[in-house]
């Protein structure tokens, strides 16, 4: 079989270091002055293609995310961690700090069916055989682009890997996910849509060579209305609100069993 061509989907995320504040107003997120940068799981599915073409098993990496300019950021550093070449589907009207990859964050331009949409136009122009994605993004967790993407391709798909193997002699894949009661081994017909979950791999650092190398390879930007031939649909979901959580109150220390007893008791728990 000859070696593939690989999308990867990626997004750029708030640091997962970062406390998470809401902006005033309590509809978006605070994400002005915040340190952003790519997301852990698209990291795991962009460090498995990587490592496919190293091995000989593909050709060419692409990655690509949709969202506001500032994601170029994110793609620089998918360039970094050796992606050949990447593009950008930039948002209509994106705010500074707005941006979507797999799926997006709350109060962002662009939800898991836009992102899977745009996606889906990028692999008709760009023709790979195998899409790899995050199983999620760490902002919403919404776990649904994969899966859009590949009912829109009509392609199989496989999702939360934890091993992926190409078969030998055939144009297939041998993959093992995790699921609720232990662990699944599926074989694919290529093309394929896949999500990576933690287990994958360990995702290699962008040295200091590599970052520097990554400012001359190719960063495509498109924007997202000339790539899917019209106007962008409106969201389909909208936020109404988001509060943080109420501070944890101190724990009070009691004596006795019957100390706990009585004061259970008395906040009316029992």
């Amino acid at each position: 079989m000859a070696p593939l061509k690989v999308l990867v989907g990626v997004k750029r995320v708030i640091d997962f270091a970062v406390k998470v504040r809401v902006a005033p107003g309590g509809h978006v997120v605070q994400e002005q002055g915040v340190k952003h940068s790519l997301n852990p799981f698209c990291e795991i599915a962009l460090e498995e293609a990587v490592r496919m073409r190293e091995r000989g098993e593909a050709a060419e990496v692409i990655a690509a995310t949709v969202g506001s300019r500032q994601s170029q950021d994110a793609l620089r550093t998918a360039l970094a961690l050796g992606a050949d070449r990447a593009v950008l589907v930039e948002l209509p009207g994106a705010g500074p700090e707005q941006g979507a990859g797999p799926g997006a964050g709350p109060g962002q331009g662009a939800g898991p069916p836009l992102v899977a949409a745009a996606l889906a136009k990028l692999v008709e122009r760009e023709k790979p055989q195998l899409v790899l994605l995050g199983k999620q993004a760490i902002d919403d967790d919404c776990n649904q682009t994969g899966q859009i993407l590949a009912a829109i391709l009509d392609w199989s798909q496989g999702t939360f890997l934890s091993r992926l193997e190409l078969d030998p002699g055939s144009s297939s894949v041998r993959i093992q996910r995790e699921v609720d009661g232990g662990l699944e081994q599926l074989r694919l017909q290529l093309p394929t849509v896949l999500t990576a979950d933690l287990r994958l791999n360990q995702p290699r650092y962008a040295t200091l060579p590599n970052i520097m190398k990554a400012k001359k390879k190719p960063l495509e930007v498109q924007p997202l209305e000339q790539l899917l031939g019209g106007p962008v649909p409106p969201p389909r979901l909208r936020v109404l609100r988001l509060e943080e959580p109420p501070v944890r109150q101190g724990a009070q220390r009691v004596e006795s069993v019957p100390a706990l007893l009585e004061r259970l008791a008395a906040l009316g728990r029992i």
